[in-house]
């Protein structure tokens, strides 16, 4: 299981969003860390072919994503940033209407539900009205969505954004849980999201890749005249260190 970005640049007019973007992917979790702007959403948007790239490749398992087309996009599952629901619908409505846009076959809908319902415990609100969650239980929708079809390859867009600390560590929790046997890519640029479940990390600043690494690879490799936020090194140093003052919370 291997995505492949080599070389990929995408502009919009005069400002470039990301530039000469080159990474390779396998099976675990992913944290793109970057100011708001930095290029994660385009990054995103580009792997799930929703914006055309400028130049560069995008290969999954050895294979370009534009060949594969629709046979790529099966083994993706998308999570964007707004939350764009039907909240006059129930959960499992919701689903059920996503579960066919994705031309999932009707005799395995129900068994689809019942496993992200599950996934993501909301099993015991599938007949309620989405406008009666919480901002929590929305975002778990919308990672329940994602989930349908089983995907190799699981794209988190600012997954935790505009969610209180209890609900943004829950979340968190869900993402670690789901993420066996996948590619996970969580876009944030709150540090704490992805700092106890990454197993690597990709700092981006103005489109361009400042580091990747291991979260203690990349604590490690700080300067030892530094003086640390708290009493140790930890990932928000490192942020600090690479990306400064880009604008992150």
């Amino acid at each position: 299981m291997e995505l492949k970005l080599n070389g990929v640049t995408k502009k919009y007019g005069e400002k470039t969003a990301l530039s000469d973007f080159s990474y390779t992917f396998t099976e675990g979790i992913y944290g793109i860390l970057g100011a708001n702007g930095a290029g994660k959403s385009t990054l995103m948007n580009l792997i799930t072919d929703n914006v055309k790239r400028d130049s560069g490749e995008i290969t999954y398992n050895g294979e370009e994503i534009k060949k594969l087309g629709g046979a790529f996009r099966e083994k993706l599952g998308f999570m964007p940033q707004q939350q764009g629901l039907y909240e006059t619908m129930t959960a499992e409505s919701f689903l059920a209407y996503i579960a066919r846009l994705k031309k999932i076959p009707g005799r395995k809908i129900k068994g689809e539900l019942d496993m992200v319902l599950e996934l993501t415990n909301l099993s015991n609100v599938r007949h309620d009205k989405i406008y009666s969650f919480s901002g929590g239980m929305k975002q778990r929708v919308l990672l329940a969505q994602a989930m349908l079809g089983e995907p190799e390859v699981l794209i988190l867009d600012e997954p935790t954004a505009g969610l209180d600390p209890k609900e943004r560590v829950r979340l968190r929790n869900y993402i670690f849980e789901l993420s066996k046997n996948r590619i996970v890519l969580l876009a944030t640029h709150i540090v704490s999201d992805i700092e106890a479940i990454a197993n690597d990390v990709v700092l981006m600043s103005s489109g361009r890749i400042k580091a990747s690494g291991s979260p203690k690879k990349l604590i490690d490799s700080l300067p030892g005249n530094l003086t640390p936020v708290t009493d140790r090194f930890t990932l928000e140093d490192v942020y600090l260190y690479y990306i400064g003052d880009d604008g992150h919370e």
